[in-house]
């Protein structure tokens, strides 16, 4: 039983003792003569971090930019060496050439087997005019025969000529049935044909989008944070070669405890004043807080061990301010975030926005 124990308190006391640690630092660091309706806390400068990866495997050709550089949206940051792609977009190039010569082999094809019908169609209409002609014969025979007035050898001979027009009436109509067939698999061998040059442009389509993936470009506005990987380097696909911050989606995060995250609204003004840059009082509104305390005990007991529960708060700064001051923006920077818990109640003199 003492061991359960001793094994719990030895992951509790820790993170009790962080917890009482950071609402000491907040409680020591608040300003002093703070008015009614503000909280502060100490927080960091920070942005949203863009790694630049390459799509398909392959290595590192060149890198255009370096750490700390300012990049364009659009803007090329590395190169990915697309030998092999090449070779494969010529090797597809060539089968889409050999598929476009196919489909013109099966339409020659087909128009040839549709000729061919046309002529079976036209035997079958001679054979069913021999037919007719053989059938008139065989009955002007039969009606002499009672008269005596005709030989049995030439009744035998119409009679014979009748069928041998039947016969071959019967087999045109099934060269023409064997040509219908053709036909169709000449049709067929047509779409077969197209499909084989749809292929192959997709095929090109493909490899070209992966080579044009190979040049990595800047997705927005922003500055490079670190050269993962050199050139000559291979990677597998979703390496990351860089990895760059968003210069317009920047913001300070920071702890408040129970009683003042309970009070923020989203939207709440901040001011935002840095320890690098005392006399600049920068503007911000909350956008985002935690729904999870930093700590939470197991079993909350009393109401002076829930306001020692910190949660995170994010407060962004407008998109036109940090465009006007892009190049003086740095993360990481450390600062204090005042809060408005009232909006009724006025910014104190010595919290007035004060850009640079």
């Amino acid at each position: 039983m003492v061991d359960r124990l001793y094994s719990h308190l030895r992951w509790l006391l820790p993170l009790l003792a962080l917890s009482a640690a950071g609402y000491g630092l907040w409680w020591f660091a608040r300003p002093a003569g703070l008015p009614q309706g503000f909280a502060a806390s100490n927080g960091r400068i920070e942005a949203v971090e863009i790694d630049i990866a390459t799509k398909v495997a392959g290595r590192v050709k060149s890198i255009l930019v370096d750490e700390g550089a300012l990049v364009r949206k659009g803007q090329v940051l590395a190169q990915m060496d697309t030998a092999t792609l090449d070779a494969q977009l010529r090797e597809s190039m060539a089968a889409l050439a050999q598929a476009s010569i196919s489909v013109e082999t099966a339409k020659n094809l087909m128009t040839q087997r549709e000729a061919e019908r046309g002529a079976a169609v036209a035997v079958v209409a001679q054979r069913m005019a021999e037919l007719t002609v053989a059938g008139k014969r065989l009955r002007r025979a039969l009606a002499l025969r009672s008269s005596g007035a005709i030989s049995h050898q030439a009744i035998d001979d119409s009679r014979a000529a009748f069928d041998g027009a039947t016969a071959s009436l019967r087999a045109s109509q099934a060269q023409v049935s064997a040509c219908d067939a053709a036909l169709s698999f000449a049709r067929s061998n047509v779409i077969a044909a197209h499909s084989g040059v749809d292929a192959a442009r997709a095929t090109i389509e493909r490899i070209q989008a992966d080579i044009d993936d190979s040049t990595l470009r800047a997705p927005r506005d922003g500055r490079v944070q670190y050269r993962v990987a050199q050139p000559g380097e291979v990677l597998a696909p979703g390496g990351v070669v860089l990895t760059m911050i968003d210069l317009h989606d920047v913001y300070i995060t920071f702890f408040l405890p129970t009683a003042a995250a309970g009070r923020v609204a989203l939207g709440a003004d901040v001011r935002v004043v840095l320890d690098a840059a005392p006399q600049y009082v920068l503007p911000a509104r909350v956008s985002f807080v935690a729904d999870v305390a930093q700590f939470t005990p197991k079993t909350v007991e009393t109401a002076e061990e829930r306001q020692k529960l910190m949660f995170r708060v994010k407060a962004h700064f407008a998109p036109s301010l940090l465009r006007q001051h892009i190049r003086q923006i740095k993360t990481g920077l450390p600062g204090v975030a005042y809060v408005r818990l009232d909006p009724r109640v006025a910014w104190p003199a010595d919290l007035q926005v004060r850009l640079p």
